[in-house]
């Protein structure tokens, strides 16, 4: 199969860009022809080195740059022979709707960041991907009919992003608390920030690592300054490998407000860290609901702290839960989700193909 991916950019800023590549690595291991349409970014060399051709497309959202973007990909999908092409963001499948209309393919989208309001356009595609059996029934409420609608949950381990890079554990001070991701308001930091603060009340030894960049750090940084627990709290930045910090803790915690279905508990599980996270969206699926990680409501420093503080007081606790972060593990494989997927546009084709029959194409 010849199949096309439409993204915005391939810069490290991004989860959908980061499950975009994997996707399209792990496709070309198995045996399909595999290209990645975006404005260009950081990935860019790691795909040429797995055979996933890259090329270029205007998404700015201007509309010159946008007819210019629909001409680029009506060219590409015609020249290239694309079999599917698969949109991972709002407007990738705006301009790959009409281009797949002419061209006679179908389009398959994936809901990535369901919160967004736009993310509606995604029910365009022929069939659409929800990355989580949450985002899937949210998008079903939204009125994409269920028909349409398939759960491809999230997976990263075995991901081409991660072949030959450093696995040697960070030397964290500990007990060591990690949060990875992005430093904006849905990811719930200062929850963690107030719960931490108890925590290490009551065991001084805790410290808290913080690895991300974002538009609030700053903020999140002046936080922790104002609490009894600042010298235990390292802001670390954004990292382009976290996954050694990952093995160097003992705790990961996810207190998001909205996730879909955060890569990082993925990685988390596969490191073996004991995981803390909300339960919000995708999070409970990804931790099997609660059978691999502790689950907490969201928004609750208070419930946050008393489970940290158990993990950290009683070692055979702690012990426990890094054991149990490794259920199932490999259901969070890059292959099945690429195997899933080509399942999604094999009926995605059927189904396209049967409705231009009958309407006489």
């Amino acid at each position: 199969m010849r199949i096309l991916h439409l993204l915005n950019h391939t810069k490290r800023l991004n989860g959908h860009v980061h499950a975009a590549v994997d996707l399209a690595c792990a496709q070309v291991k198995l045996g399909h022809s595999v290209a990645i349409a975006s404005e260009g970014g950081d990935f860019d060399t790691l795909l040429a080195a797995n055979n996933v051709e890259t090329m270029a497309v205007n998404h700015r959202r201007r509309p010159a740059a946008l007819l210019s973007g629909l001409r680029s990909l009506n060219r590409l999908v015609r020249d290239w022979r694309a079999d599917v092409v698969h949109a991972h963001m709002m407007t990738s499948a705006l301009l790959a709707w009409p281009v797949c209309k002419l061209a006679r393919i179908p389009l398959v989208t994936t809901v990535h960041n369901e919160f967004q309001k736009s993310s509606i356009l995604m029910g365009l595609g022929t069939r659409v991907i929800a990355v989580s059996a949450s985002v899937g029934k949210s998008m079903h409420k939204r009125g994409i009919p269920t028909s349409r609608l398939r759960v491809v949950l999230n997976g990263t381990i075995g991901s081409a992003r991660f072949n030959g890079k450093d696995r040697t554990p960070r030397l964290l001070e500990g007990p060591a608390i990690i949060f990875v991701g992005g430093l904006h308001p849905r990811k719930g930091l200062p929850d963690l920030l107030e719960a931490f603060n108890t925590v290490h009340s009551r065991i001084p030894a805790a410290r808290l690592y913080v690895v991300g960049g974002g538009p609030y750090r700053e903020i999140y940084i002046d936080l922790a300054r104002s609490l009894a627990c600042n010298p235990a709290v390292s802001f670390l930045g954004p990292q382009d490998d976290p996954f050694p910090y990952l093995l160097g803790a003992d705790v990961f915690v996810l207190p998001s407000h909205a996730d879909p279905a955060p890569l990082v508990l993925s990685e988390a599980r596969e490191a073996g860290c004991a995981i803390v996270a909300t339960s919000v969206d995708g999070i409970p699926q990804l931790l099997e609901n609660g059978q691999a990680g502790i689950l907490v409501p969201p928004h609750d420093p208070e419930k946050l702290a008393i489970a940290l503080t158990s993990l950290l007081e009683n070692p055979d606790e702690l012990q426990s839960w890094k054991q149990k972060s490794q259920r199932n593990l490999e259901y969070l494989r890059i292959e099945r989700v690429a195997n899933e997927t080509l399942g999604v546009y094999t009926v995605a084709s059927r189904d396209f193909r049967a409705g231009l029959l009958r309407a006489g194409g």
